[in-house]
């Protein structure tokens, strides 16, 4: 055996003594500091006897730790992954007993409530100790981070020698956002990537912007970037005539049928074909490995246990478990500080924080980032091909606190942590990886249309048609997307979170929201109804929309001209010449007209697509839901996120050139895998098509 090979095991050896005599030294402190919990017997035992005891018993409960425990996460798969999130510190405290039962020289004993506590400290500090230890030696640090790899693949032919690619989506982030976070100096990963503040590195990255569709929220974009096609999107929710059913871009079932329309649409099945790896989305991309996946969330059982996987790694070692529960609870207490702060200080605008907010935040921003990010970590290990995941903290706090508030950017600072242990991760793994960032959409700022004009948007178009409206205006429900992943870690089933006041006549519309974009759909009219069809109906309805001042214009298709646009004082565009006169769509910039006219020809399209105003100056729109930091229409940053690719890769587009649309990213994305030789992907039919 060689002297290096020695070594190693010397070095092995030492480290594991280190951590078993730190475990032990922690078990007597608790010991003395703890009413509850003793090493000794009731008539006293001499120091070295409580000693022996003491690490007799850290012995043990390491030994059972490593040994016992992923079993028993394995037997747990069908337990809600919350759930487990607790159990964890309970079945931790079992294996404590059991290692005070087993010891030769005394048996320890500890009531249960103190063997939890003292299992969750013991478990902090035996892997705080080890990271400690292993960090200070290169080798020992890449097997420890082998060891934490949700999915291993003992049997899977070697990795090739080609650079892998890592997709990391910031959900929520705008271009504009990101460039003030690195000029704060908030994201120094990402500003070292850019070269920002330094001068004699070259950067490694660039930064570019891209326009998102009318529908800008993560389920169009993410379909069309994953997939390849967004075609029927046009909005986060939406009511399907011909199927009498809503469809919500975050709930289970939906997101199924979208994303097999999308494949069916792409004729591919998705840009992670090809040994890739999903992690946190709404949708696979067509990855065999999925975690976290909200699209086989509602299916069969064994591929509903499949898309929570993620959790059960990620919870197999109990020291995550004690780490994310601290982290978790320190979150929803910072939350509460911070709404109570708003509230005191009569901050506007502001929406409502209480209730389930601050345990939905504190999921958001800590358990998914923990359990995405190791996942990922795990990718990069096992060396998958491609690998594209969700981070879904900033969208869900800027929704309540707004896009550009210290809370967000807090949360910005945590997230550019995460990129640059991916990326430190990313140097042990077997090949060598290539970090791409992007974002979905960005957020406008601006305070809800409920708290400006008293009502809501259900509220003015039951006005409209001449039907009663509630004396006090109905608060609708935020539909972040970080709320659909939490019921369905806890089994439970995605509520719709939708504005939708419940016609009691077949006739009376259904009402919907999707940020400052709203819906209106007549449930009893089979096809989409034109302008002539509704003034005939309701002849004040469009006029009441069209001259509200919270809202910049109406879309609807009229038997004579097509597909027009409607705005105040009687403005009515069609569609085919808004490139010469915009009239209501002037104030929304550059590409609104192609996104509307793009809407306008999906089969599910609403009755009236109602968006509303926006100011350019300030960016701030009004949204139909209880938030303050919004995306789903046009108007200001939320149509404008970013793409921060290596400068490896091919530009994304020409210079002087706009990237346009989620399938224009997809197909930029799918060239860098083929460029990268990374995949073997199937042609792209649709880029095929287009040529």
């Amino acid at each position: 055996m060689s002297g290096v090979r020695w070594r190693r095991i010397a070095s092995q050896i030492g480290r594991s003594v280190t951590v078993w005599a730190v475990a032990t030294l922690t078990m007597l402190v608790l010991a003395g500091i703890l009413p509850d919990f003793r090493l000794r017997s009731a008539d006293g035992d001499s120091a070295t006897d409580i000693a022996v005891t003491a690490a007799f018993g850290a012995g043990a409960f390491g030994l059972l730790s490593a040994l016992v425990w992923p079993l028993l996460v394995r037997l747990l798969l069908l337990v809600p992954a919350l759930v487990l999130g607790l159990l964890v510190f309970f079945l931790n405290g079992a294996l404590l007993l059991v290692a005070l039962r087993i010891t030769p020289v005394e048996r320890g004993t500890a009531a249960w409530e103190t063997a939890i506590v003292v299992a969750a400290v013991m478990s902090a500090v035996a892997s705080a100790t080890g990271a400690a230890l292993a960090v200070r030696d290169d080798a020992a640090y890449r097997r420890r981070l082998y060891r934490l790899a949700d999915r291993r693949r003992r049997s899977a032919p070697p990795v090739p020698a080609t650079p892998g690619t890592v997709f990391l989506q910031l959900d929520g982030v705008g271009h504009d956002v990101l460039l003030h976070a690195v000029d704060q100096g908030l994201m120094p990963t990402v500003a070292r990537w850019l070269g920002t503040h330094d001068a004699v590195l070259p950067h490694s990255h660039r930064l570019t912007p891209w326009r998102t569709d009318w529908s800008s929220q993560t389920g169009a974009s993410q379909l069309g970037i994953l997939h390849g096609n967004n075609h029927d999107v046009p909005a986060f929710r939406w009511y399907e005539k011909d199927r009498r059913e809503v469809m919500v871009c975050n709930r289970p079932s939906s997101a199924v049928e979208l994303q097999q329309r999308a494949a069916r649409y792409a004729g591919h099945p998705g840009l992670l074909a090809d040994d890739g790896a999903s992690r946190g989305n709404l949708f696979s991309g067509g990855a065999d490995e999925q975690a976290l996946v909200l699209s086989i969330a509602a299916r069969r059982r064994s591929r509903e246990t499949r898309s929570r996987s993620g959790y059960f790694a990620y919870f197999s070692d109990p020291a995550n478990a004690v780490r994310t529960a601290l982290s978790f609870a320190a979150e929803v207490a910072r939350e509460i500080g911070q709404s109570t702060r708003a509230r005191w200080s009569k901050q506007l605008p502001r929406v409502s924080r209480g209730g389930l907010y601050p345990f939905v935040r504190a999921f958001a921003t800590v358990v998914e980032r923990d359990v995405v990010v190791s996942a990922v970590m795990g990718d990069l290990l096992a060396g998958r091909t491609s690998v594209y995941a969700d981070l879904v903290a900033y969208d869900e706090v800027a929704h309540h606190s707004g896009p550009t508030s210290r809370d967000a950017e807090k949360v910005l600072q945590r997230l550019d942590r995460s990129l640059a242990l991916i990326e430190h991760v990313a140097a042990h793994a077997p090949r060598p990886y290539r970090i791409v960032v992007l974002s979905d959409h960005g957020q406008s700022p601006g305070e809800t249309f409920r708290s400006r004009y008293g009502l809501t948007l259900g509220d003015l178009v039951r006005a409209g048609c001449g039907l009663p409206v509630p004396r006090r205006a109905r608060r609708t429900r935020s539909g972040a997307e970080a709320r659909a992943a939490v019921r369905a870690a806890l089994h439970r089933p995605v509520e719709e979170g939708i504005e939708q006041h419940r016609p009691t006549r077949a006739s009376e519309p259904v009402v919907l929201a999707s940020g400052n974009l709203g819906l209106v759909s007549f449930p009893d009219v089979p096809h989409r109804m034109t302008k002539e069809e509704i003034d005939a109906r309701h002849p004040a309805l469009l006029p009441t929309l069209a001259n509200h001042p919270g809202i910049g214009f109406l879309l609807v298709r009229s038997e004579r001209r097509g597909g027009v646009v409607l705005g105040a004082h009687g403005a009515e565009v069609p569609l085919d010449e808004l490139d010469d006169r915009p009239g209501p769509l002037a104030a929304f910039g550059p590409g609104a007209a192609d996104a509307v006219r793009r809407t306008h020809s999906f089969p599910h399209t609403a009755d009236i697509m109602v968006n509303s105003s926006h100011d350019p100056v300030d960016g701030e729109v009004l949204a139909f839901e209880e938030q303050i930091g919004s995306h789903g229409g046009l108007g200001g940053a939320q149509s404008r996120p970013f793409l921060l690719s290596p400068v490896a890769l091919s530009a994304p587009v020409a210079a002087g050139e706009e990237l346009a649309g989620a399938e224009q990213v997809h197909h930029v994305l799918r060239r860098w895998l083929e460029e990268s030789d990374a995949s073997h992907l199937p042609a792209d039919p649709s880029r095929e098509r287009a040529a």
